[in-house]
């Protein structure tokens, strides 16, 4: 069998496939066949794509199996030796080699690629100390605290009884940034303002 179409993605695809079993195009040593795809070659084809195609092109058997001539004793004796110089286990070993580097490109390049930051949607609520604190200067307090991948949100005041209101905010956070235990103290640091606070939920971005 030979393949003379290695410019279309058909070609090679199929040249692909058949090579993906054989070490070589017909048999299992190197033939005029080798030599006739070999020469129908313009350019090398893209290894990652059509990996056992390269695989094929890069062992110098492909490139120097002899013209078929009328005479055998027309032959150098050394061309079998160059023929089969070659032996199977050098050739799998050039194929789990190559198996092995591009196993490695891969694994490089997931590992460059950036990771999605992890954030969380909190919902915190401030209660201040009775019905006479200033609940517009206790927001302002909570919004003026500012850390690293924290981002207030919206707002709301609602009652909790006895004419006391509390301060129910929204915010994101960068999970691995902030902590949501530190920002609560920072928080209750405003004692003039803050009895508590509490998580009310958490949600995950």
């Amino acid at each position: 069998m030979g393949f003379t179409d290695f410019v279309s993605d058909a070609g090679l695809s199929l040249a692909n496939n058949y090579l993906s079993t054989r070490s070589y195009v017909v048999g299992n040593s190197p033939s005029q066949a080798d030599v006739v795809t070999f020469k129908a070659f313009t350019a090398a084809p893209d290894a990652e794509k059509y990996p056992h195609v390269a695989r094929w092109l890069s062992l110098p058997t492909a490139r120097r199996a002899p013209e078929a001539s009328a005479n055998p004793k027309d032959k150098p004796e050394d061309d079998e030796e160059d023929l089969f110089g070659s032996d199977s286990e050098e050739e799998d070993a050039s194929v789990v080699a190559e198996r092995n580097k591009r196993l490695e490109e891969y694994k490089a390049k997931k590992a460059a690629k950036p990771k999605p930051v992890a954030k969380s949607l909190v919902t915190l609520e401030v209660k201040p100390w009775d019905d006479e604190t200033n609940l517009e200067e206790l927001e302002a307090n909570v919004r003026a605290i500012e850390m690293e991948g924290l981002v207030w949100g919206a707002s709301k005041f609602v009652a909790v009884g006895f004419g006391i209101k509390k301060l129910q905010i929204n915010l994101v956070v960068e999970d691995d940034k902030v902590s949501t235990d530190e920002l609560q103290a920072q928080i209750e640091d405003d004692e003039d303002h803050v009895q508590s606070t509490d998580v009310a939920a958490m949600q995950k971005l």
